[in-house]
Formats: structure tokens, C-alpha cells, sequence
């Protein structure tokens, strides 16, 4: 799909202006593209496809299980407590002491933990702390790692021959729009300050809630709270009159840089999908009633349209 800028990339037609006696037709000169804008849209838009496909990217989701008992077998054998999508047919035994989670192998199964072999029990650090765990299986195709949510361990399993990675159907963008980069006024919250989130699972997450950000569009104020991942970046979930309309229902996300002066940008032509619009097997955020807007953003990437096997 081809990339256009707004009035970037429009050209202006001349425009013969009559007028009386010996006045001349006056043509209006065309306006300059944006080379440099359109540039960084393109390698944003390349970067956001490779790493959704990338070998355990957001496609490669095969696989989410609550870990509901002090042990389990996984494996993608009949007799696995934990039935994996693929994988060896015994992987090894998780279990749960003290809330905290193990993964003991079996020693046919040829796990990997940074590059080395995994050959003993090891603690299964979840996506809550700084190093979470990353368990290699099958020569490097495959990842198991813990999540928690709502207080729950979960294991997240990650496959290169999962059908939705393998069969990915590309992204589609509504045309760049420099007018989409809107300076915003950032409102800093007392340190410390969270915001209950919902995620897909149904659990509510007290989500640090650094601020809110204040812009305008077409003469009218709006307000977005600003929430913070794990690992310290800052994102805006939102939904807006495009939802169900072209985007994704239940809404976007928008990643953004903390404020200098007092002020950030909101690049709205990278909103985006949140996982859970490639896979069932999400855990995705879902946007607070403050970030609902009573505004149409036609920018950034539209809904995915899955494959005819995946509907």
C-alpha cells in the first residue's frame, strides 16, 4: 500500500483566477512533500511488521495456561496436565511452591535457558520482574515463559510454526497525516499514582499512571491518561469514532516519550493494534472510560483482517 502525506503529497492544482482588463490568471505553486516524514513512517511501519512476525513476535502465540495446581506436566503429549500446541511430547513438570514458580525438565525434551542448556530445576521469573525467564524448546522455535495477572501465574507459549505467525496477513494504514503529529501539553500525577485497568482476562491491575496529556483538534480540547509498562515506557490506550469503523473494536494503542518542557507528541499515525487483535491467546489492556474520545482519528493502523483460515 502506498504511503501518502496529507497535504504533503497533495498537489495543488493552478487555478486560472479571472479577473478584469489586462489582469493575468495567477497559478498557485504546489506544495512541497515531506520527504523526511515520509521516511520515518516507512521504516515505523516496517520495524511494527517485523516484529509482529518475527520468530517469537506477538504472531507466534500458540499458547496461554493457568497454572491451577501445585504441579503439572506439559508437554504436547495425552498425558500432559498442560496439553502444548507444539513442543516435545514431555517438556517437563511446573510446579508451584510459595508462590513461586518452577519448571523441572525432562531430559529428553532439550531445553534451552540463555543459550544453555537447561539441566535442573529452574525458577520461572515472570513478566513482573526486570529478567523474566525465557525456557528455549524445539532447536529455538519455541519459547515458554510465566506472566502473572490478577495475581495468577499463567504460562505464555510462543511457537515460529504457530498459523498466525506462518499465515500473517500484513498491516494496513490509514495515508500518513502530518496534521495526525499533535504537540500535546503534558499534566504531570503526584508520584506514585495508578489507574485500575481491566485487562482481557478480566482482572483489574493498579497500572502506574505518570500523567495525562492535553491537545487540541480542529478547535476542541481532549484529555488522555498516560499509562507506564513494566519495563518503564509510557503508552496511551484509546478509543475514538474509528473504533469498529475501520480500527480495531476495542481500541489502539499509542506509544509515547516522556514530555520535555513540559510538552510531548502524540504521533497518531502510530496508533496501533494491541495484540490481542492478532491472537486469542492475549492478555492485552483495555482502554479506561477516561480514554474514550469523542473523536474520529482516521491515522495509523486500521483492523486486522485475518486470513480466510484464521476467521
Amino acid at each position: 500500500m502506498g504511503i501518502r502525506v496529507g497535504l504533503g503529497m497533495v498537489v495543488l492544482l493552478a487555478a486560472a483566477l479571472s479577473a478584469c482588463g489586462d489582469e493575468a490568471a495567477v497559478a498557485q505553486a504546489p506544495v512541497a512533500s515531506d520527504p523526511v516524514f515520509e521516511a520515518e513512517n516507512r521504516a515505523w511501519r516496517s520495524q511494527r511488521n517485523d516484529e509482529l512476525v518475527a520468530a517469537h513476535g506477538w504472531a507466534s502465540l500458540v499458547g496461554l495456561h493457568p497454572i491451577e495446581l501445585k504441579a503439572h506436566y506439559v508437554g504436547s503429549g495425552p498425558g500432559s496436565g498442560i496439553r502444548l500446541a507444539a513442543g516435545p511430547a514431555r517438556l517437563g513438570m511446573v510446579s508451584l511452591q510459595d508462590k513461586r514458580l518452577y519448571l523441572t525438565p525432562e531430559s529428553e525434551a532439550a531445553l534451552s535457558w540463555q543459550d544453555k542448556p537447561v539441566t535442573g530445576r529452574v525458577e520461572l521469573h515472570s513478566d513482573r520482574t526486570p529478567e523474566p525467564t525465557l525456557i528455549g524448546f524445539d532447536e529455538g522455535k519455541g519459547q515458554l515463559s510465566a506472566i502473572e495477572r490478577g495475581g495468577r501465574f499463567f504460562l505464555r507459549v510462543r511457537h515460529a510454526d504457530a498459523p498466525t505467525r506462518l499465515d500473517f496477513a500484513g498491516l494496513t494504514y490509514w495515508d500518513a497525516d502530518p496534521s495526525w503529529r499533535i504537540r500535546g501539553r503534558f499534566i504531570a500525577h503526584p508520584a506514585g499514582q495508578t489507574l485500575p485497568i481491566v485487562d482481557l482476562l478480566g482482572f483489574t491491575t493498579a497500572t502506574p499512571n505518570p500523567g495525562a496529556v492535553e491537545f487540541e483538534r480542529d478547535g476542541k480540547p481532549y484529555r488522555l491518561e498516560i499509562l507506564a509498562r513494566a519495563d518503564g515506557g509510557w503508552f496511551i490506550p484509546l478509543v475514538d469514532l474509528t473504533s469498529g469503523q475501520g480500527s480495531y473494536p476495542a481500541g489502539r494503542y499509542l506509544d509515547v516519550e516522556p514530555p520535555q518542557d513540559g510538552m510531548l507528541w502524540l504521533d497518531f499515525n502510530r496508533a496501533h493494534n494491541p495484540p490481542s487483535a492478532f491472537t486469542m491467546y492475549a492478555t492485552c489492556p483495555l482502554p479506561p472510560a477516561q480514554n474514550r474520545l469523542d473523536l474520529a482519528i482516521p491515522a495509523g493502523e486500521q483492523a486486522y483482517r485475518k486470513p480466510a483460515t484464521q476467521r
